[in-house]
């Protein structure tokens, strides 16, 4: 089986990256027709220059590609794209891997719009259109995917999961703690994430010691961090597993808004892959892969005494340490792995093709 991997996807970004790899891993053949639009550390600064890339990047998706394929998906963030999808598709088959719901994120999650503004209608009416153009849209979570087809109008059946998983030519087993134990965030600097939970948390554990790699939306919180958080604004792709196997812990999403409840984000699987232990908030999204206390410590949203004390748990028992840092590595390795979504993946596709 051939598949097309199509759009103006952020090439680089891990959901799409390791989807090409789990589909290959499988078996199938991918080939790319992609047109950068979205690559950069500031990819989603929105003005007249992207949009005019934006446009000539369409007009240029929209010739029909000399590859022979069976089926066509259209990568996140390729809410845009499927117009000139179904050009391309020819009848044939589309999936879509949004991944987020524009309006999701830019209105009810990050706040940069208002849900009546004519920015917030838009991005509501391009999730929709989106949405309904694919013949199967694939989501992250099952919670994701409920969301996704209320959003859109679509029957359940036409959404169906695959989780993020990591992509495993970086990120392997060989968790090692360096001492003294660090918990570890890396991400984005946005509301999901919860960083004003994380650097509440730290205040509350002096002792320990916490580190941040990321910037963003939120990144003026670190300007007061407290003594024993340090902060790096980026770190090389290639380098976050070295991070990840040094840490004491790795900290997920901490975030209370709706979308926070319903997503399990890369950094997560990322940390599961290298066999670190993690701790992240207690949400339905997290528990369609988690148990507390065995493959991760979950804690309520928002809650920083529970973090800082689930954080302290770990830094006073090695043991404790060690059996969920086991325990999330099987779970990764039974139901996230890349052989086991690229299994997952291909029946989705095959599914429709024949």
């Amino acid at each position: 089986m051939r598949v097309l991997y199509f759009g103006t996807y952020e090439r680089d970004y891990p959901r799409n990256a390791q989807v090409i790899s789990a589909l290959r891993e499988a078996g199938v053949e991918v080939v790319e027709r992609h047109v950068s639009v979205w690559e950069g550390r500031d990819n989603w600064q929105v003005g007249a220059t992207t949009a005019a890339r934006l446009a000539v990047a369409e007009l240029r998706l929209f010739r029909r590609p000399r590859e022979e394929f069976d089926a066509l998906v259209v990568g996140y963030p390729g809410h845009l794209d499927l117009r000139a999808a179904r050009r391309v598709a020819a009848g044939r088959p589309i999936v879509f891997n949004p991944l987020v719901s524009l309006y999701d994120t830019f209105v009810a999650d990050r706040g940069r719009f208002t849900p009546t503004s004519a920015a917030g209608r838009a991005l509501h009416s391009i999730d929709r259109r989106a949405l309904r153009a694919a013949d199967l849209v694939v989501a992250d979570t099952e919670a994701d995917a409920d969301f996704l087809a209320t959003l859109a109008g679509i029957p359940p059946s036409r959404v169906e999961v695959c989780f993020v998983g990591a992509e495993e030519r970086v990120f392997s087993a060989g968790w090692a703690p360096a001492d003294p134990f660090e918990a570890l965030f890396i991400g984005k600097l946005i509301p999901l994430h919860g960083v004003a939970t994380v650097l509440e948390a730290a205040r509350l554990a002096p002792g320990l010691r916490f580190k941040v790699v990321g910037s963003g939306q939120l990144e003026p919180l670190l300007h007061n961090r407290p003594p024993n958080v340090e902060h790096v604004p980026w770190a090389d792709y290639e380098g976050l597993p070295g991070e990840l196997h040094r840490a004491g812990c790795a900290l997920g999403i901490f975030g209370t808004s709706d979308k926070a409840l319903r997503v399990i984000p890369n950094k997560v699987f990322q940390a599961l892959a290298c066999g670190t232990p993690v701790v992240t908030a207690d949400t339905p999204g997290a528990r369609e892969l988690l148990a507390d206390r065995e493959s991760a410590l979950l804690v309520p949203p928002g809650d920083p005494e529970a973090l800082a004390a689930a954080v302290t748990r770990l830094a006073e028992d090695a043991s404790l340490a060690r059996r969920v840092a086991d325990a999330g590595l099987a779970a990764y390795r039974a139901r996230a792995s890349e052989r086991v979504l690229g299994e997952r993946w291909r029946g989705l596709i095959e599914s429709l093709v024949h």
